[in-house]
């Protein structure tokens, strides 16, 4: 199943680019300690490149153009008390002290659907600091650091994957030797987009609660588990888990082969989907909100909208000084290369500052909510501004109306408070002011 399913996907993918893919993207990259300091509850989706290792030393893996996807929250922890990946709710900590985990999904495991990996910096950086030149050294450090965090000690892999593993070599370091760059210190040997979003605490329970609930019946031995690029992928999960805290439908898996084919999952084009989905400022209309079935959804369980301030994107390229790994790199879209949309969707997210620029997309968004309480005719509440629709769980459509503007009104403090801790602070920051096009 896995050779025709690979057989099918490189069919498909003749549709993408040929050249390597520039993730050196400049005013794309922030402060990850202070963006946390602001958002300390955030979702971030990142889709990365292929990964190519340098012969000659390790584990042989070349990856294939479609790339892989990640997920990261800030505000979650691995239950300390297991091996095993089950994710909880951090304790309430200052804003500055908040970490997170990683989770990536990977067609290795058998008894797991998704691993855990503490940390957001050895998650995406490994134990390099920026600027460092990844040597064999430490690359073989930094699987040193992995075992210590047990990330795969309760993990099985199916049997297939130690075909390759050299003579000598224990299973244990050969499953950290085959996952990194990968699972855990992804910058090391692939480039990524990526894309924050801002979440409530109730929307990373339920995040938390999705993402349990899929490695369950791989835990308790109840099935096997078996990865599909059309049926089960990482983007899959990455979706889901995000359809579970209000920010769009659910992606279907396990569906009949044929329909995946036609309608799947693929991580660049995820990417720009998060992006503009997160950004999608027709959603501050409560008509458009109204008949947007996540909307509703999520302003019934979470008091918020899937569109909201500080949902930026950003991009890295892999370690540049890099003795390990290949860096020109490629990640393709699903996309027909000369009409299709996404590539123009990167392109305009990479040229337009509200979509990367911290400061400006929350002045942006401060100035349409501004517009929105403005519109707001009180005597057409419930009637003119929303015609008709489904209900779900709303008294009346004046109910749905005042959740909504008090939704924009606390977003927009939010907002606010924000922007004026961002203006205050003199310390110089990393949030590409250098650029001003509208």
């Amino acid at each position: 199943m896995r050779r025709k399913e690979s057989a099918a996907l490189l069919a498909i993918f003749w549709l993408g680019a040929c050249s390597a893919e520039n993730f050196d993207i400049p005013g794309a990259r922030g402060d990850d300690a202070y963006y946390a300091a602001l958002f300390p509850y955030y979702a971030e989706f990142c889709a990365l490149s292929q990964i190519k290792k340098k012969p000659g030393f390790g584990a042989g893996i070349r990856g294939e153009i479609g790339g892989h996807a990640v997920f990261y929250l800030n505000g979650a922890c691995r239950d300390g008390g297991d091996d095993y990946p089950i994710l909880r709710v951090c304790a309430d900590a200052p804003a500055d002290q908040m970490d997170g985990v990683g989770i990536s999904m990977n067609a290795h495991f058998s008894n797991a659907k998704w691993a855990a990996i503490p940390g957001r910096t050895f998650f995406f950086q490994g134990d390099l600091d920026a600027g460092d030149r990844l040597t064999r050294e430490a690359y073989q450090r930094t699987q040193i650091e992995a075992k210590r965090r047990h990330i795969y000690d309760a993990i099985d892999f199916h049997a297939g994957v130690f075909d390759d593993m050299p003579a000598g070599m224990a299973l244990r370091d050969y499953k950290y030797e085959v996952s990194i760059a990968t699972d855990y210190a992804i910058g090391y040997g692939r480039g990524r987009y990526c894309n924050r979003i801002p979440v409530t605490r109730a929307q990373m329970a339920r995040m938390v609660d999705y993402l349990n609930r899929q490695n369950a019946p791989y835990r308790n031995r109840e099935k096997i588990f078996h990865w599909s690029v059309f049926q089960d992928n990482c983007v899959h999960l990455a979706h889901n888990a995000l359809a579970a805290a209000g920010v769009w439908k659910e992606w279907p898996t396990d569906r009949n082969l044929l329909i995946s084919i036609l309608d799947f999952p693929v991580p660049k084009n995820e990417f720009v989907n998060v992006v503009r989905r997160t950004n999608d400022l027709s959603l501050l209309d409560p008509a458009i909100a109204y008949r947007d079935d996540a909307a509703r959804r999520s302003l019934r369980d979470f008091g918020v909208l899937p569109v909201g301030p500080g949902a930026i994107a950003d991009a890295h390229p892999p370690v540049a000084r890099n003795d390990v790994y290949d860096t020109d790199l490629r990640l393709i879209f699903y996309d027909e290369p000369n009409f299709g949309s996404y590539q123009r969707w990167l392109d305009t997210i990479f040229a337009t500052p509200r979509y990367f620029d911290l400061r400006q997309n929350l002045a942006n968004f401060i100035d349409n909510y501004d517009r929105v309480l403005t519109a707001r005719q009180p005597e057409a509440q419930g009637s003119a501004t929303i015609e008709s629709g489904p209900a779900l769980n709303y008294r009346s459509l004046a109910d749905f109306e005042t959740r909504f503007y008090a939704a924009i009104k606390l977003a927009r403090a939010k907002a606010r408070a924000a922007l004026d801790e961002l203006q205050a602070d003199e310390a110089p920051r990393a949030w590409n002011s250098h650029r001003s096009q509208p």
